[in-house]
């Protein structure tokens, strides 16, 4: 599954008890449309974020920045201190693209790790719509 929207804080880097380390960020993807009426919603959808390939990407993921997302979705649910029931939606990422003003994206992928740990920068057009 593919995502693409736009990061919420500044990732971070968290390790495990078992010494290995995973890149937490969040991500918000708006989209919009029509209902009955035809008054538009706009609609806003967050999503967790976990990269467990590579720790280095995280000075790149920096709040604001579109990304786009490759990766499989879950689920969680839980009861919040006041007792209230919570939901959110868990994205496990392998493969990160990121989007920027200089019409330059950089990858990073699950891929077999070589001497540019998993980062793999290439020239693209910036042909995003926003």
């Amino acid at each position: 599954m593919n995502i693409i929207g736009r990061l919420t804080r500044d990732a971070e880097v968290r390790t495990t008890s078992q010494d290995k380390q995973v890149v937490n960020f969040s991500v918000a993807i708006n989209d919009s449309y029509r209902n009955k009426q035809g008054e538009r919603i706009e609609q806003t959808t967050y999503f967790d974020c976990a990269y467990w390939i590579s720790a280095k990407v995280a000075t790149l993921l920096t709040k604001g920045t579109l990304v786009e997302l490759t990766g499989r979705v879950s689920t969680r649910a839980w009861v919040s201190k006041e007792g209230e029931p919570k939901a959110g939606l868990n994205f496990h990422t392998s493969n990160i693209k990121l989007f920027g003003g200089s019409k330059r994206a950089e990858t990073v992928q699950d891929a077999t790790p070589s001497d540019s740990n998993g980062f793999t920068p290439h020239e693209t057009e910036d042909d995003l719509p926003f």
